[in-house]
């Protein structure tokens, strides 16, 4: 693969931009250890109520799929929960309780390049990485979820899939929903035998009807990659934030991270 398409992966899987994903990558660094499971007093919206779920119920989850607006924890074909990305503390909480206690590193304003808010990032046997906003983006959202490995075990020892929709895991061959998606749905990164994708797998989290457009430098965060490309990637007709959801990355057409909210066609980072 080209240094360019390394480049670009490495950018789209760290990128947790408010609202919307850009061009502005999480700050590399080690995590300290969580404290105790149960400590949720850095989640945003503490007055949010949590989804209740019984132990009991959560000892019968064997999937955890990441969706545009949601993650949902299932049994079979049985929804055993549907978190709302709008539900930090859920989120965070369930999945401690899930998976055991996460790493965490704490993150201050900008610290993951300009338009990063502050908040903590967890991650689940380097499997699941979810950044908890400090205030939720004007779309919403107050986390961002990024799925990085097919299975993950969880508390009780047992395996526990991750998907994204229609069952998409990472390490899927998804050559053929590539080829069959509209040019909207999708972006290609390198060139020749060194291409990659963001493919959308699933539409959400509208951009903000009070968006004023343009980055207000008049920057084109993905300008670089315009000759790398099946065509122009600038000028799409679609809002300059770009169609939001859940998307795939992939190397080559193997599927290498889910994650959600994660727009295509976006020309501005936040």
């Amino acid at each position: 693969m080209t240094s360019r398409t390394l480049l670009a992966l490495g950018a789209a899987v760290l990128a947790f931009a408010a609202g919307t994903v850009g061009s502005d990558a999480l700050a590399a660094g080690g995590v300290a250890p969580a404290a105790a499971a149960e400590d949720r007093s850095d989640v945003a919206d503490p007055v949010q109520p949590l989804i209740r779920v019984t132990d009991r119920e959560l000892r019968r989850v064997d999937t955890v799929e990441l969706d545009a607006e949601s993650l949902v924890l299932r049994h079979a074909d049985d929804t055993v929960a549907d978190v709302p990305m709008r539900d930090a503390r859920s989120t965070v909480s369930l999945l401690n309780r899930l998976l055991g206690t996460p790493s965490r590193t704490q993150t201050a304003v900008g610290d993951g390049g300009a338009c990063f808010p502050a908040g903590t990032t967890y991650t689940w046997g380097g499997a699941v990485r979810v950044a908890a906003l400090r205030t939720p983006s004007a779309v919403g959202n107050a986390v961002e979820i990024r799925v990085l490995k097919d299975s993950v075990r969880g508390r009780t020892g047992d395996r526990i899939e991750l998907t994204g929709p229609d069952g998409v895991q990472v390490g899927d061959d998804v050559a053929d929903e590539i080829a069959t998606a509209p040019r909207s749905d999708k972006v290609s990164f390198g060139s020749g035998d060194s291409r990659a994708w963001q493919l959308l797998l699933e539409a959400g989290w509208a951009p903000d009807e009070r968006s004023t457009g343009d980055d207000p430098t008049g920057a084109d965060p993905r300008a670089e990659h315009d000759d790398a490309t099946d065509g122009p990637t600038h000028d799409t007709g679609e809002d300059a934030q770009g169609t939001n959801g859940v998307s795939a990355l992939t190397n080559d057409t193997e599927v290498t991270v889910i994650g959600s909210p994660m727009p295509v066609h976006a020309r501005r980072s936040c």
